[in-house]
């Protein structure tokens, strides 16, 4: 019986011997960080700007992999056919976490195939317009928008993004009908909005505030209900006459499904601690973003549980339709 016991154990050893190897030599190789989304948006600004603290925080070298398209699905699918190594991370939204896999049935991943890290941000979305179209705030554009329906135009990242989601919403609560315009990422959405081939868009910050200082384009507000700190000189959405209209977004960090627990806590670890840096809630800070760091991976994962139903609702009740 002794002999039996020993023989399993050194079995049981054996098959759990090249997880706990790979784990404890992790990172031996630079990281990928795919971002869903073309270059100069919200997502590959919280990418950048926390790539050179994580990989310091590691001790590898962060390269960032922009995949844009399809509603930030490439970047997750290619995620989730990842090898489960730790060397392919994803930074991800509802969009491609929740909303783009219960629209697309057909896409070739669900959530099931990434393992959450940590959440890493939250913001709230910033409504502006095109400085000569005539809407200078909240009630001009619902004014607008009921005087001619369907004749404005707003820009977003993507079909099922959050500027896509949180358009449609204001639509719904304000009644009114705008044409939606997808591109495949913030900056050129918001690049079609200050040339005036779009009128509006709700925006993420890092898009958004650089040209409204610019005085390229005209902020009117904020998505959440009260006026944010992020962003001191634009109302919120009570004070802006539309109360009834709230909505943020976070972005957060994924790995491939079944990718040993030491390295998924070894990612977790390396980036709470880059969140933390001064360097990065000031710079994230700037570009209207707050660092929203999860308790553990298994907290980030109940929290999705929740947030996709808010999404997932959203987006089937304002007839999102599958890229």
């Amino acid at each position: 019986m002794r002999i039996a016991l020993i023989a399993a154990a050194l079995a049981s050893a054996s098959w759990c011997t090249p997880a706990f190897t790979q784990a404890a030599a992790y990172p031996s190789k630079p990281i990928r960080l795919l971002v869903g989304f073309a270059p100069g948006g919200a997502a590959d600004f919280v990418a950048r700007t926390l790539g050179e603290s994580l990989g310091r925080s590691l001790g590898a070298t962060i390269v960032i992999e922009n995949r844009p398209g399809a509603g930030s699905s490439l970047a997750a699918d290619a995620a989730a056919k990842a090898a489960p190594d730790g060397y392919t991370l994803l930074i991800a939204s509802p969009s491609s976490i929740s909303v783009n896999p219960a629209l697309n049935p057909k896409l070739g991943y669900s959530a099931r195939d990434l393992t959450p890290v940590t959440k890493l941000t939250r913001s709230p979305l910033v409504i502006a317009t095109h400085p000569g179209s005539g809407i200078n705030s909240v009630a001009d554009l619902i004014a607008k928008a009921k005087q001619a329906p369907g004749g404005l135009n707003y820009a977003s990242s993507g079909n099922g993004s959050a500027p896509h989601l949180g358009a449609a919403l204001f639509s719904q609560v304000a009644g009114v009908q705008m044409v939606h315009i997808p591109f495949k990422g913030g900056a050129p959405a918001i690049q079609s909005v200050v040339a005036g081939d779009t009128q509006v868009t709700f925006g993420t910050p890092p898009s958004v505030l650089p040209m409204i200082q610019a005085g390229r384009l005209k902020g009117l507000a904020v998505s959440t209900r009260e006026r944010s700190a992020l962003v001191p000189d634009l109302p919120g959405m009570a004070e802006a006459g539309l109360e009834e209209f709230s909505i943020e977004f976070w972005y957060g960090f994924f790995l491939p499904a079944v990718t040993p627990q030491a390295i998924v806590q070894r990612v977790f670890d390396a980036a709470a601690l880059a969140l933390q840096q001064a360097s990065v809630k000031a710079a994230l800070a700037r570009e209207g973003t707050e660092i929203s760091p999860s308790a553990s991976p298994e907290h980030f994962a109940e929290f999705l549980a929740e947030d996709a139903k808010f999404w997932v609702k959203l987006s089937k009740d304002a007839g999102v339709k599958a890229d």
